[in-house]
């Protein structure tokens, strides 16, 4: 699915967040977007989900304005998100079962959706007898299986601990690749957008504008940070990070 802003603006009251926002995001693109907290990544986000409206300009999916939420575009939270008095594989099942699928049917397919993201076994646990990074696979596996066209990702890694989170975005990318949606990951981990994305927006302080776009496709998705060196030197110089104190032998390039 093919997203386009056009001349988008937003607002909050007084507040003016987003500031004639304009890119075109290509069906199956993978597009990270980093910048300070609070300088409008996620109402972006919110706005494609159709949570919000744009204060003034266009927004549209496949040339459709996006003006609510639909199944096509699916949002992922950094909170999972799942019912605590569902199992796991309840949990997975329910998105098809909101489409009007059967239930039997939902539960065998969610069956093969956690054996995709290495919950095999787990199936029938509750979201509070497993750990994080499990909860935020099964979270995956709900998003992924509705085969939504667009995947919106809000920070989804950000409570892990820095294995967990590498572990997380191999198994995010293996997903990605196999069911080739369009996605928009907003992430404060400049490593992670490097690792996933096709294309990288870096934006200002609030009101967000862009900064510079950095393309991405030429290079290997890899965890090796000396490949992306340079290009991670800039991105970071871009969001006024010491670059010194921030090398590739450092855990991880995460803003504050």
């Amino acid at each position: 699915m093919r997203l386009h802003f056009d001349q988008v603006t937003k607002s909050f009251g007084d507040l003016n967040v987003i500031k004639q926002f304009d890119t075109t995001i290509g069906n199956g693109e993978i597009v990270a977007l980093v910048g300070p907290s609070g300088c409008g990544k996620s109402t972006l986000l919110h706005m494609l989900a159709g949570l919000q409206q744009p204060s003034s300009g266009t927004l549209t999916a496949d040339g459709m304005s996006v003006a609510n939420p639909s199944p096509e575009r699916t949002l992922v939270f950094q909170e999972h998100a799942l019912y605590p008095w569902m199992t796991l594989l309840e949990n997975v099942s329910l998105a098809l079962e909101f489409q009007d699928k059967p239930r039997k049917t939902s539960l065998t397919e969610a069956r093969k959706w956690l054996e995709k993201v290495k919950l095999v076994g787990f199936e029938d646990y509750y979201p509070h007898q497993v750990s994080g990074g499990m909860r935020q696979r099964c979270a995956l596996a709900r998003a992924f299986i509705a085969r939504p066209k667009v995947l919106l990702l809000d920070e989804p890694f950000g409570a892990l601990d820095a294995l967990t989170r590498m572990t997380l975005q191999s198994v995010l990318k293996d997903l990605i690749e196999e069911e080739r949606p369009t996605v928009v990951l907003v992430t404060h981990d400049v490593d992670e957008a490097l690792y996933l994305a096709d294309r990288v927006m870096v934006f200002s302080h609030r009101p967000a504008t862009v900064l510079r776009e950095v393309e991405l496709g030429h290079i290997p998705k890899t965890h090796d940070l000396s490949v992306f060196a340079d290009v991670r030197r800039e991105v970071l110089s871009l969001l006024g990070i010491d670059v010194e104190e921030h090398t590739p032998n450092d855990s991880r390039g995460e803003m504050a």
